[in-house]
């Protein structure tokens, strides 16, 4: 692989006007594919297997047109105080919302309008009610003008002086990430001017990181109604994509830069970065390809076109790297140099580098220092972590609901008098769909009013052929509580299979329930194959063992450190948290796959280069200190910058992508600063040669990938010593 890939890096490098230009045009495709695309959806949601989705597909057949799966509305007004919404005044107003919305914009996307003085939706104090609107798509398929009608719906109503607020769905937009991504960004730019001291050498990894973003998420909106791709994909390869991107671009123009240093033709040294450090891309691409596309055994499909999505997006970053960064380094010249470099190396008379002994930098004392006191580093690492990883045994998982929107919104809003007004559980109605006579469906009311958290049962509703009946359920406690899954759980295990629990908030429960079973086999297939991964990359059995156990360590830690913010509220304010509450109930298993893919980009780029010295000769100490001598500041300034992507998107609207980004960037942080540069050495520093053991009959079955380049190394030995003419021969071959 590593002779291929020098062929590739040199062969870009020498036809760098062409690269570009395939690269520019792609670029220029993927957009107008965008732009000429029709506006995305939020995507379809289901989960196959769940009796949720079972009672979803039966409304579908037995009450047709129906929409089950629309966007829904609930306009609460609450009138002064001393006044009632049965007053006649007030009473006019309201029913001046319900016709504005069946005959004013967007009535073509109306599927019904609840008069409360007719559906019983006023609370029994009188000083609130609530109209419930129904649509024929989900939220963000809405248009503008039915949103905007909606949002305007109550105006007339507050200017007489009533409080009128919106909740549910239907007002689901795009999340906004705000100018945290921006700030992300810049503070990217300016890590890697520190660690270039050039602003051309700084700005390549950026520009040619944007590009491959460009081209993903532009062919993710270009394929999002064909694929059924919800609005969030793109925000996720956006994430991922800049993050991997830029710090695969970091490692090829860090390693063309040493290759320089080591006297080499320009040309030559592009190949030989190609060749070594991008094969550790190659391999480090791969784990992040693996953890992503395995999403797809969770079995609910928006979580595997998440996946496959930003999957295509590290591929495409992989290419970038490997192709588009060599040919801009043949443009960029001397520039890619800081100032005091240019003249050494390109200068007249022998190159500086060439031949001398690189002086010790930070890397180098710290790994001495750790290779000094392994025992002492590797237990603080250790128990530092598992401190931190406590609150993690408190998790509580479920996905958010309006309570859990900023308290100025007008859904958080519209929560809080529902709440105030009719009870919390009026926030999250439960839908029982009988598919079976009358007389069931009154048997199922019956047996439903007695139980202990029901607050009220609505009559069945029957459909038109009277062989299924819908019936409302009202919990007394808050959807996203405990005692609200005990109530769905405890309907459903007192009914047969022709009684079934559904809605938006047992559709929650399931989620939940689905993504808990699927954590452990999806952890076990994505750890078995990046453990497989890594052996080939390190030929070695603890190496890869020490990488997948550290990841667990500094992964639990993480969600540790997202139960102390987002659900016990330590330092909430800090990153935006206004609401407390369950963490979303995909985070654990997301995290495990995009921070396993991660972890491992740190473990191969740190690793594989003290791979590479220890098959050169060097004894495993003097090994680990080589790999952190030209490893440790590329490493540390690819961690500072992911952590600044990931972190930028805490200033995101949606809890759900702010969630993401902290736990992202703290994850990061973690397995960065306290697993790959002090854990790791500290193990490899106790395990000696032991550390790179591979069984004799393993190490003849496995095939040798030679990511280290020994065989590159020989194949240009032997080349050179045969002259110019082979060396051209190679190239073109």
């Amino acid at each position: 692989m590593a002779t291929f890939l020098y062929r590739l890096g040199r062969g870009a490098f020498r036809r760098r006007g062409l690269v570009a230009l395939i690269w520019v045009a792609l670029l220029f495709a993927a957009g107008f594919g965008a732009a000429s695309a029709s506006a995305p959806t939020s995507g379809s949601f289901s989960i196959p297997g769940t009796e949720a989705q079972k009672a979803f597909d039966v409304l579908d057949k037995k009450f047709p047109g129906m929409a089950a799966d629309g966007a829904t509305a609930r306009i609460v007004i609450k009138a002064p105080a001393g006044a009632k919404v049965t007053d006649p005044g007030t009473k006019t107003e309201v029913e001046k919302i319900v016709e504005g919305l069946k005959s004013g914009p967007g009535k073509d996307q109306i599927s019904s309008v609840a008069d409360p003085y007719q559906s019983q939706a006023v609370s029994q104090d009188g000083s609130t009610a609530y109209i419930s609107a129904k649509y024929k798509v989900s939220g963000m398929e809405l248009t503008d003008a039915t949103r905007d009608a909606l949002k305007e719906s109550g105006t007339d109503a507050q200017a007489q002086g009533l409080t009128v607020e919106i909740g549910g769905d239907a007002l689901m937009a795009a999340p906004e990430t705000g100018s945290g991504e921006i700030i992300g960004i810049l503070i990217a730019a300016i890590v890697l001017v520190i660690t270039f001291g050039s602003l051309i050498a700084a700005g390549l990894p950026l520009l040619t990181a944007l590009i491959g973003v460009g081209i993903g998420v532009s062919s993710i909106t270009a394929l999002a109604n064909v694929l059924d791709l919800g609005n969030t994909t793109a925000t996720l390869a956006t994430m991922i994509g800049l993050a991997v991107g830029i710090d695969y671009a970091l490692f090829i123009v860090s390693r063309y830069r040493a290759e320089l240093a080591e006297g080499r033709e320009r040309d030559e040294a592009a190949g030989r970065a190609a060749g070594t450090a991008g094969s550790a891309v190659v391999f480090a691409g791969l784990t992040v390809v693996i953890a992503l596309v395995g999403l797809a055994v969770v079995n609910i499909p928006m979580l595997t076109k998440m996946g496959f999505a930003a999957a295509g997006t590290v591929v495409i970053a992989v290419l970038v790297a490997l192709t588009l960064v060599p040919a801009i380094l043949g443009f960029a010249g001397k520039k890619v140099l800081p100032a005091g470099e240019k003249s050494k190396l390109f200068g007249k008379g022998k190159p500086a580098g060439a031949g001398a002994e690189k002086k010790a930098n930070g890397g180098t004392r710290w790994a001495r220092f750790v290779l000094r006191r392994p025992v002492m580093v590797l237990l603080a690492g250790v128990i530092g972590l598992g401190i931190i990883a406590i609150p993690a045994s408190k998790l509580e998982m479920g996905l958010p609901d309006d309570g859990a929107q900023p308290v100025s919104t007008t859904q958080r809003q519209a929560y809080d008098l529902l709440s105030d007004g009719f009870g919390p559980g009026f926030n999250g109605p439960l839908m029982v769909v009988v598919d079976g006579d009358k007389p069931l469906a009154d048997s199922t009311v019956d047996r439903i009013k007695g139980l202990e958290g029901v607050a009220a049962v609505m009559p069945p509703m029957p459909n038109e052929a009277g062989d299924a009946s819908m019936i409302t359920v009202i919990p007394k406690d808050r959807p996203s509580s405990t005692q609200t899954e005990d109530l769905v759980h405890e309907i459903r295990d007192g009914s047969g299979d022709d009684v079934m629990v559904t809605g938006a908030t047992a559709m929650n429960i399931d989620f939940s329930q689905k993504m808990n079973d699927a954590l452990l086999p999806y952890l076990a297939l994505v750890v078995g194959l990046a453990f497989l991964l890594l052996m080939l990359v390190f030929r070695s059995v603890l190496v890869p063992l020490k990488a997948a156990l550290g990841f667990l360590l500094s992964v639990v830690a993480a969600l540790g450190a997202v139960v102390a913010v987002f659900q016990w509220g330590w330092l909430g304010s800090l990153f935006g948290v206004e609401q407390t509450g369950p963490i979303m109930s995909m985070m654990p298993i997301f995290m495990v796959g995009v921070v396993f893919g991660l972890a491992m980009d740190y473990e191969v780029f740190l690793v594989t280069r003290m791979r590479e010295a220890y098959v050169h000769g060097e004894r495993p100490g003097q090994a680990v200190v080589t790999g952190f001598q030209y490893s440790a500041r590329v490493v540390v300034a690819a961690a500072v910058i992911m952590i600044a992507v990931f972190a930028g998107f805490i200033g995101a609207s949606e809890q759900m992508v702010k969630m993401i980004g902290f736990g992202l960037a703290v994850a990061v942080f973690f397995d960065a600063f306290v697993v790959r540069m002090a854990i790791v050495p500290a193990v490899l520093a106790l395990l000696g040669h032991k550390a790179w053991w591979l069984p004799k009959w393993l190490d003849r079955l496995l095939p040798n990938v030679d990511v280290e380049g020994e065989s590159l190394r020989k194949h240009l030995a032997a080349d050179s010593s045969e002259g110019p003419d082979k060396d051209r021969e190679l190239v073109n071959a």
